[in-house]
């Protein structure tokens, strides 16, 4: 056989074997990032779920989301091992918010300036609301309606076809 009708073969096996060896290397990442776990460390699962680390064992992890509500999950469900401060951070909201951007408000009215409220009152805005004369002419509508569907198929509110 000749080496060039070996080569994609060769080159196939080759990358196989460093896919391979990447996801073993992320796999013992995994597991010794799983060990370093202590009571007392923050903790993300991989549902998203932020915890503190109360006991380690063979294979599950008891977790406390908040005071007193205590989890079980497996050791193979912790996403990441946080440190402390990351975790108040995140948990807490501790730490300075590094925001380069502006910062927007929670409600709207700081958005208006004050001369802009005065001039809003004079307009008026129309949410569609008729005047109460076109509403008393619906409501003679909207009842002469049902009668007519009665006469028309001869059922009265509620009953179907159904057998």
């Amino acid at each position: 056989m000749n080496i060039l009708t070996l080569l994609p073969f060769i080159v196939l096996i080759g990358a196989m074997f460093l896919m391979t060896r990447s996801a073993k290397r992320k796999q013992q990442q995994a597991a010794q990032m799983r060990d370093q776990m202590q009571p007392g460390t923050g903790v993300r699962t991989i549902g998203g779920l932020y915890a503190t680390v109360k006991e380690v064992n063979h294979d599950t992890v008891l977790l406390e989301a908040a005071p007193g509500v205590h989890l079980v999950f497996a050791k193979n469900s912790i996403g990441a091992v946080l440190d402390d401060e990351e975790y108040n951070r995140i948990v807490h909201g501790d730490g300075d918010l590094k925001s380069d951007g502006p910062i927007v408000p929670d409600d709207a009215s700081s958005l208006t300036e004050a001369g802009d409220s005065d001039s809003s009152d004079d307009a008026k805005i129309d949410l569609g609301k008729k005047p109460e004369a076109a509403e008393a002419d619906d409501t003679e509508v909207a009842d002469a309606k049902p009668e007519d569907a009665e006469s028309k198929n001869g059922k009265a509110d509620g009953e179907t076809d159904a057998k």
